[in-house]
């Protein structure tokens, strides 16, 4: 069942994290190899850093190529929405990628500590397969990605991810761990979005 739960998780978080990739590339008007690149970094970014970091090749992707087939169907559809609607709501983007990373986060977290990594190393790898597919995703398209700017994006992440290590440390089922720190790595994002909250910025100011 924590399999099936599992996979069921990445599929979806694939699929919003592809999905952000798409509404990113057309926006930019993108032609469809530029959209299915898009929508593959974002989607699959992150768990192949963390993968490879971790020393667990051939990457998932590589193995299992239904992550190929989702990007794929994921980007058609998704581009075939976008031209009947004409225009996607601004506040998308953002909602979407929440989701996403409150997904991954915590599959990183979870694959990490089932490979026998510590703890500390379990939220670094979390933040890793959270963030990296987004950062690439907003790289290729010249913007700056979420977690360099003020938005409380990566400390979203590290949270989530450090509620599933204590979770799991606290023996918790694997299954109630798990949506427990998806949901606390959710509420912070989907709460900054909404109330506009952002970490301190720190500048020089001084004149040469």
């Amino acid at each position: 069942m924590l399999e099936n739960f599992i996979y069921i998780s990445d599929m979806i978080g694939l699929i919003v994290f592809a999905i952000s990739g798409v509404l990113v590339a057309t926006r930019l008007r993108m032609d469809p190899f530029g959209i299915a690149v898009l929508a593959g970094v974002t989607g699959i970014g992150g768990g192949t850093l963390r993968d490879m970091m971790m020393g667990a090749t051939p990457v998932f992707w590589i193995i299992d190529n239904t992550y190929i087939y989702v990007i794929l169907i994921t980007a058609a559809v998704s581009v075939f929405w976008l031209h009947r609607i004409q225009r996607f709501p601004v506040y998308l983007l953002p909602i979407l990628d929440a989701f996403g990373l409150a997904i991954f986060t915590i599959i990183g977290a979870q694959k990490s500590l089932a490979f026998g990594f510590s703890g500390p190393v379990a939220i670094v790898m979390g933040c890793v397969t959270g963030v990296v597919g987004g950062m690439i995703r907003d790289l290729l398209s010249g913007q700056i990605p979420f977690v360099l700017q003020k938005e409380i994006y990566a400390t979203a992440s590290i949270l989530g991810a450090t509620l599933y290590v204590i979770c799991n440390y606290l023996e918790f089922g694997a299954i109630s761990a798990m949506l427990i720190a998806m949901l606390g790595t959710l509420s912070l994002r989907l709460s900054a979005i909404y109330w506009h909250l952002s970490l301190p910025v720190f500048s020089d100011d001084r004149e040469a």
